[in-house]
């Protein structure tokens, strides 16, 4: 329990309500109830003001890889900035910021050798972009500057990002935005545009819309591809079997580059260090951030391949960009403590067995009339609801409004679970709970799960 008196959880939740603007939240939700506040965690587990814990399953923000109260990343933090707690990483550099930048590299595939460092997901985004932009113009190729991402794809709400972010309604308030972006069809195989294609068939498809957008934009405008290895937005679509390695083939055909998205999908959470490794496939860029730290700190990274950083070798050539807080000594330490701990506790090995155990829990609540899809790899899943299992027909917007916002949300955390109820594309839950996850908080997820999707049913 807390040794908070009520009286001050009281004040915290009216101060929150009065003065923190809450993120991605609707204030006036909170104009007659009390804003949950966070107060501590312990492994997979988060407390609240009031006392009353909660099952993370989704990882905070699919971030606490390793779990909520590891000692041993405060310690690093902490020792860390009894030394240096900051200095920029602009023409100086600092020693953990070295150290991180070449274990980085070490594990990244094939010759992503030059680790550009950020704060955050966001910024590792942009950074790509940038230099996607720099380095075509470098090459002889200054045209080369458009981006190609997926529909309902997510990749940001910093102004770039989000001119790449495939969700309509998180661009309309804040357009006109950065120019020269298209959308091509994602990875939903359970929404695929015919039924009887092979998952091979359809990856297929998908990846061959890439190349009849790069065809329609001009092959000398596009620079980049940015893709998920398992896309978030939208509920969890993993590739089709294929889907990446015919994307490579296309980029190669038509130099572009692509530019593996990673925010969510590296560090363990696919078991793998990084998603492209999972999928078998080689991207110019990775970007990354959330599990670098496991959230104790904030760190992004733009990992980049030998040849982008080659026309930057010689004379005046630099790349015109930097962040104040990118490779922070005191981020830089805490990201070298938590990739001892993955690898110390063999989290991408205990993910990889355990993911088939998640996914068999989460298929049971196949049998509720809600439930129309499990879908997901490693610990990443999202389960999309229906009205009707047959036609798979969805929520219409008031439906969702009601079923959502309107319920789920609230009801879940209410029985003790931390997730996403989300509908940026169909109405999904999505589940991501930290690495260290097992069969006991498997078995918790689905039960409360199953006890609320049944009374969402039938309030419907």
């Amino acid at each position: 329990m807390t040794d908070r008196q009520p009286d001050d959880v009281d004040a915290l939740s009216a101060t929150a309500r009065d003065h923190l603007w809450m993120h991605f939240t609707r204030l006036s939700a909170y104009r007659d109830a009390p804003v949950p506040v966070i107060t501590r965690g312990d492994g997979c587990y988060v407390w609240d003001s009031t006392g009353r814990r909660y099952l993370d399953g989704l990882s905070a923000l699919f971030v606490v890889q390793a779990g909520h109260g590891r000692q041993e990343l405060a310690e690093a933090a902490a020792k860390q900035a009894s030394e240096l707690a900051y200095f920029p990483i602009w023409s100086y550099a600092h020693p953990k910021a070295i150290e991180l930048a070449g274990r980085l590299a070490s594990m990244a595939p094939g010759d992503l050798n030059r680790v550009f460092f950020t704060t955050g997901g966001s910024e590792a985004v942009e950074s790509a972009w940038k230099l996607a932009r720099s380095y075509f113009k470098r090459v002889g190729k200054p045209l080369k500057t458009k981006v190609i991402s997926r529909a309902v794809a997510y990749h940001g709400s910093s102004m770039g990002a989000l001119s790449i972010t495939g969700i309509p309604p998180f661009k309309q308030d804040f357009e006109p935005l950065v120019p020269s972006t298209a959308r091509v069809p994602n990875t939903n195989y359970y929404r695929r545009p015919d039924e009887s294609m092979t998952p091979e068939q359809f990856g297929v498809w998908a990846a061959d819309r890439i190349a009849e957008m790069i065809e329609f934009e001009g092959p000398d405008t596009v620079a980049a591809v940015y893709l998920e290895p398992v896309q978030n937005a939208g509920g969890c679509f993993p590739p089709p079997p294929g889907y990446f390695q015919r994307v490579r083939e296309i980029c190669d055909r038509y130099d572009v580059l692509l530019v593996s998205d990673e925010v969510i999908c590296a560090f363990g959470r696919l078991g793998e260090y990084f998603g492209a490794d999972r999928y078998g496939y080689q991207p110019d860029i990775i970007t990354v951030a959330k599990g670098l730290t496991s959230g104790y700190v904030p760190l992004g990274a733009m990992i980049a391949s030998e040849r982008l950083a080659e026309p930057f070798l010689t004379g005046t050539n630099w790349f015109a960009h930097g962040i104040t807080y990118g490779g922070h000594p005191v981020g830089s330490a805490v990201a070298l403590a938590n990739l001892d701990i993955l690898e110390r506790e063999q989290l991408n090995k205990h993910v990889r067995d355990n993911s088939p155990v998640f996914r068999s829990y989460l298929e049971r609540l196949l049998d509720l009339p809600i439930v129309g899809d499990v879908r997901g790899d490693g610990y990443f899943f999202g389960i999309e609801m229906v009205k009707d299992k047959a036609t798979k027909a969805t929520f219409d917007a008031e439906e969702s409004e009601r079923l959502l916002r309107g319920f789920l949300s609230s009801a879940l955390f209410e029985a003790g679970l931390y997730c996403r109820a989300d509908d940026r594309g169909d109405p999904v839950i999505q589940l991501a709970p930290p690495l260290t996850a097992t069969e006991t908080q498997f078995a918790e997820i689905e039960q409360i799960l199953r006890g609320v999707l049944t009374e969402a049913w039938n309030r419907l």
